[in-house]
């Protein structure tokens, strides 16, 4: 079931605001390799990656996400990883943040143009509380697109972009052979793991396992939508 949240509002100033006519979506950049065997009630466990996050109430969290998403494929949670068919390694984190100076209208003149890649690509957007399964969210965007304008006075701002990921790795227990790699990036106006990582989890199991090798833009609507998914591939041709 999903847990979808109540939309928040950002607390942007007033001229960043100005410049979105609307909210933008969580989206996460999502590349995955699998050989994944079909779901047959094989167990799982699901411990980090980082020896120095294990045990720790935060990862405990994290991980209580991920043991919900591979359940509704049609796995069953083991006690140990001794005791699990497969073991499912977690990473995740935030980086300290990037400045980006943006344009913002002053008098006459309209806007518009290009954004800064992520990955070879633009953004376009500026976002808004997050959203998504677990109840959790956080300024979300894709980028942001600087504009240019056709005369008068420019007021010159700035702002912190945060890029994020979430890695997962899955492996047969028996003998130790990875049966599945994924990672998930996305950038955001907060550095609060506890707002980003569940919804990095949401774009990790969207329509889990993927085909493998494929690099994928998956976006969660604010309300209770299915997520999309693009390719990022055909976007460099």
């Amino acid at each position: 079931m999903s847990l979808r949240r109540t939309v928040l509002t950002l607390a942007a100033p007033l001229s960043l605001l100005a410049l979105s006519a609307c909210a933008t979506p969580f989206a996460a950049d999502v590349s995955r390799y699998q050989r994944m065997p079909a779901p047959a009630g094989q167990s799982f466990y699901v411990q980090a990656l980082d020896p120095n996050k294990r045990g720790g109430l935060e990862f405990a969290q994290y991980a209580g996400y991920v043991t919900q998403e591979l359940g509704r494929q049609g796995y069953r949670p083991a006690a140990s990883p001794a005791a699990a068919t497969l073991v499912v390694s977690l990473d995740y984190g935030v980086d300290n943040g990037n400045e980006k100076v943006v344009s913002t209208p002053g008098f006459g003149g309209g806007f518009g143009g290009g954004g800064f890649g992520y990955g070879g690509l633009g953004y376009g957007g500026f976002g808004r509380f997050g959203y998504g399964r677990y109840g959790f969210g956080s300024p979300f965007f894709y980028g942001y697109g600087d504009p240019f304008f056709g005369g008068g006075f420019n007021n010159v701002q700035s702002y912190t972009y945060f890029t994020s990921f979430l890695d997962m790795q899955i492996s047969r227990t028996a003998d130790g052979e990875r049966l599945f790699e994924g990672k998930a990036r996305a950038r955001s106006r907060t550095d609060s793991l506890p707002a980003i990582v569940p919804n990095l989890v949401e774009a990790m199991f969207t329509a889990f396992p993927g085909r493998s090798g494929e690099e994928v833009r998956i976006t969660i609507p604010e309300d209770n939508r299915p997520a999309t998914i693009r390719d990022r591939n055909r976007n460099r041709r």
